[in-house]
C-alpha cells in the first residue's frame, strides 16, 4: 500500500512557487546560510570603527584647513556642552586634529582588513549556496581579487544611492518648477517615484551581486529574476528599518541602545537575505543544472598483463630442499617396513 502524501508535498506538487520556495530554503540550510550570515554580520560590525577612523581623520584634514569652521565647532560644543565636559570635548578635536594621519593610517589599515574579511565570507556564502566549492588560489591572488571586486561593490552602491538622491533632487525640482511643491497628489506621486527609481537601482546592485560575487562565471540571465526579488525585498527591508528607528527615537533608552541593537539586527537579516537570494537564484528550475560542481568521468583504466618469471634457486635452496626430501623419504621407507 502506497504511502499517503503529506500536504507539504501535495501543495508542492500544485504551487510551483512554492516547491521553489522550499527547495531554496532547503539549500540555505544545507549550506550553513546562517553561519556565512554571522560572518558576515562580524565583519561588518567590525568594519564600522575603521571607517568612523577615516572618517574622523577626513574632518581632521578638513578642520585643520578651516580655521573659521572649527572656531565655530567648538563654540557650538561649548554652547551645547557648557563647563569641563565642553572643554574636555573640544580637547578631544584638538587631538585628533593633531593625530589626523596617524588615525587615517590605521583607520585605513584596519579598514582594508576587516573589508577583505567582509568580502571573501560574502563570496564563499554566495559560492556555497550554488554548492560549489571554494577554489583553491594562492592567498596574494585572492586577496587581490576580492579587494578589486569590494572597490567594484563600493562603486556600484554609490552609483545606486545616487541615482536614487539625484532621482529625488530631480523630482523635487520639478515639482517646485511647476509649482505643485504644497500639493498632495504631486507629492505622493513623487514618492512613488522615489520608491520606483530605488528599487531599479537596487536591481542593478542585486543584478551585479548575484552575477559577479560568486566565485565562478554566473551569467546574467541566470540573475535576472532573482535581482528583482532582491531589489523587492530589500526596499521593505528598509522601509521597517525606518519604521523602527521612528518608533524608538523618542525613547531615551531607545535613542541610546535602541539605533545600534537596531543596526545589527538591520546587518543580519541583511546579510540573510542575500545568502538567501542566492539560494533562491541557485534553486531555479533552469539553474540547477548549473549549481554543481562539473563531475569529472573516470580516467581510462589500462590493464597490463604482468608476467613475473622466477629465477633459479642458488646453492644453499637446492641442498636444503635435496635434505629435506631425503629426511622424508627415510621417514616414510621406516613407517612401511613397520607395517
Amino acid at each position: 500500500m502506497a504511502e499517503k502524501e503529506s500536504l507539504l508535498t501535495r501543495l508542492r506538487k500544485r504551487h510551483a512557487w512554492l516547491d521553489h520556495l522550499v527547495r531554496a530554503g532547503s539549500r540555505y540550510t544545507e549550506r550553513y546560510g546562517d553561519h556565512y550570515a554571522a560572518a558576515i554580520t562580524y565583519y561588518s560590525v567590525l568594519s564600522l570603527i575603521p571607517l568612523l577612523m577615516l572618517g574622523f581623520s577626513v574632518a581632521g584634514f578638513v578642520l585643520a584647513g578651516n580655521m573659521d569652521l572649527l572656531n565655530q565647532i567648538r563654540g557650538g560644543i561649548a554652547a551645547a556642552v557648557p563647563g569641563a565636559l565642553g572643554e574636555q570635548v573640544n580637547t578631544i578635536v584638538g587631538k585628533l586634529i593633531d593625530s589626523r594621519s596617524t588615525v587615517g593610517i590605521f583607520g585605513l589599515l584596519a579598514a582594508l582588513y576587516s573589508g577583505l574579511g567582509w568580502m571573501t565570507s560574502l563570496r564563499d556564502a554566495l559560492t556555497a549556496q550554488w554548492t560549489r566549492e571554494r577554489p583553491e588560489l594562492p592567498f596574494l591572488i585572492t586577496a587581490v581579487k576580492d579587494l578589486l571586486t569590494l572597490i567594484g561593490l563600493g562603486l556600484a552602491l554609490v552609483i545606486s544611492f545616487g541615482i536614487t538622491a539625484a532621482g529625488s533632487a530631480l523630482g523635487g525640482l520639478v515639482l517646485e518648477w511647476l509649482g505643485l511643491r504644497q500639493t498632495g497628489w504631486a507629492e505622493l506621486l513623487l514618492s512613488l517615484a522615489a520608491i520606483v527609481l530605488g528599487l531599479v537601482a537596487n536591481w542593478l546592485v542585486f543584478l551585479w551581486v548575484l552575477t559577479s560575487l560568486p566565485r565562478f562565471h554566473v551569467g546574467w540571465r541566470s540573475a535576472i529574476r532573482g535581482a528583482i526579488t532582491g531589489a523587492i525585498g530589500f526596499e521593505v527591508l528598509k522601509q521597517v528599518g525606518n519604521i523602527y528607528l521612528q518608533t524608538i527615537k523618542d525613547s531615551p533608552s531607545g535613542s541610546v541602545f535602541g539605533t545600534l541593537l537596531g543596526l545589527l539586527v538591520f546587518i543580519n537579516l541583511v546579510s540573510r537575505f542575500l545568502v538567501f537570494i542566492t539560494a533562491w537564484t541557485a534553486t531555479a528550475r533552469e539553474n540547477m543544472a548549473r549549481s554543481a560542481d562539473p563531475v569529472l568521468p573516470p580516467q581510462p583504466v589500462l590493464i597490463r598483463p604482468t608476467v613475473h618469471v622466477a629465477g633459479r634457486p642458488d646453492g644453499v635452496l637446492t641442498a636444503g630442499l635435496i635434505s629435506a626430501g631425503a629426511l622424508i623419504g627415510v621417514t616414510l621407507t621406516r613407517l612401511l617396513r613397520r607395517r
